[in-house]
């Protein structure tokens, strides 16, 4: 029985159904019959960090197998050959697989186009020529993208750019630094974000523009890959960027007006990260459950102790908050409202929430909750970097209170 009072859409239902029997039988069974790679970090990274050929692979079949289904595309534009599907059937997909997968069974991060690896609405408006170069081999799954906006020195404000795109002849060469670029060790194409016009730039009205670069281009780097919590690899990294040969058709959308672009990305990214929020906190409470009825002491099942259970029911009730604000911000978007306050608040609340569920049910197992193999760490870490990814908590709030005192105050 649901807890929501309303129906979802009949499609995204059926998507949403489709995408876990999709993961049942496409995703699960990767990870178990290649469990040693999964289980053994030297195996999944190369020595420069960047992911192992044998795990480059299981990436690179997962999109376009899911591509075949469906799947992959499910949410992008018509006009681009996608599905179409709105906000809502994005947020609810990638909740559910987030639910039914855990942090664990991590190919699932590839069975829907991720506004940041692969096509999306951020796509809509590339050229004719970088539609049939680019874009028809992401949407087959055969290749991915990245998304470089974040520098050293710009941050949380993003406008802040110092990369620049200096006019040559009929084009562009790209002169900058990026970071916290995410999939970029094994993308084949980066959307980089670039100033074309100093002085609108510095006004901050317009002036920075967005072009899609072939990650082989020459002066394209990936100087270096960024390793977190202790890991021997990862998908992130700075970007180097001299001189990099650009061209018209490689513009995306209007030229100085690449900026909107960038923020539409990063609203994306919040329902991404709510979503994520949510279903990592609902796969760790329910995991917290089973064992607190199962674990014994003092001859009783711990779930007999209110100590163990009240935590619990706050994760509960916490996650279901946060649930319904993230279905709520995506409707709102899909009916076209701009909804920056409404999103603002479902992506900070989620992600505080789900980490809290997560540490929760860490501290329901007890020192088991630390283990590899229970994987609640693997959730606790990935929660931990989301209350950072996409607007900080803090430049959240900032944006919240900024709106209410516009007088946006309806709750």
């Amino acid at each position: 029985m649901s807890a929501i009072a309303w129906e979802l859409p009949e499609d995204v239902r059926a998507v949403r159904d489709g995408l876990l029997d999709f993961a049942r039988k496409e995703i699960l069974p990767r990870h178990e019959a290649h469990r040693d790679l999964f289980e053994d970090p030297r195996r999944l990274y190369r020595e420069d960090g960047r992911f192992s050929d044998a795990l480059k692979t299981l990436i690179d079949d997962v999109r376009r197998v899911s591509a075949k289904a469906g799947y992959y595309n499910m949410c992008v534009p018509e006009s681009l050959g996608g599905g179409g599907l709105g906000h809502l059937a994005y947020y609810v997909g990638w909740e559910a697989l987030f639910r039914l997968c855990g942090p664990q069974r991590w190919l699932m991060l590839y069975v829907i186009s991720h506004w940041a690896f692969g096509p999306s609405r951020l796509l809509e408006k590339v050229t004719d020529e970088a539609r049939e170069r680019m874009l028809a081999p992401m949407m087959a799954g055969e290749a991915s993208m990245c998304f470089g906006l974040s520098e050293p020195g710009a941050g949380s404000d993003a406008a802040a750019l110092a990369t620049k795109a200096r006019p040559d002849g009929n084009g562009w060469r790209l002169t900058g630094r990026k970071i916290w670029t995410s999939n970029a060790p094994v993308a084949d194409y980066c959307i980089v974000f670039a100033v074309t016009d100093p002085e609108r730039a510095a006004q901050r009205r317009g002036g920075i523009s967005a072009f899609l670069v072939p990650t082989d281009s020459p002066g394209f780097e990936v100087q270096r890959v960024i390793k977190l919590f202790g890991h021997i690899g990862g998908d992130e990294a700075e970007l180097r960027l001299e001189d990099v040969r650009v061209e018209p058709w490689q513009v995306v959308g209007e030229l100085h007006q690449g900026f909107a672009a960038a923020l539409y990305g990063v609203s994306l990214g919040r329902i991404y990260n709510s979503a994520r929020a949510v279903g990592y906190g609902r796969w760790a409470l329910e995991l917290a459950l089973e064992y607190a009825k199962t674990r014994k002491a003092f001859d009783r099942p711990i779930a007999d102790y209110q100590g163990v259970t009240f935590p619990l029911a706050e994760s509960a009730t916490e996650l279901h908050g946060a649930h319904l604000m993230g279905l709520n911000a995506a409707l709102l978007l899909d009916q076209g409202a701009p909804a920056i306050k409404e999103l603002s608040m479902a992506k900070a609340y989620s992600v505080q929430v789900g980490y809290r569920a997560v540490d929760c049910a860490m501290q329901t197992h007890g020192a088991m909750g630390f283990t590899n193999e229970v994987g609640l760490y693997h959730a606790w870490h990935s929660l931990r970097i989301v209350n950072v990814a996409d607007g900080t908590n803090e430049i959240l709030n900032r944006g919240i209170v900024q709106r209410l005192l516009k007088g946006d105050v309806e709750l």
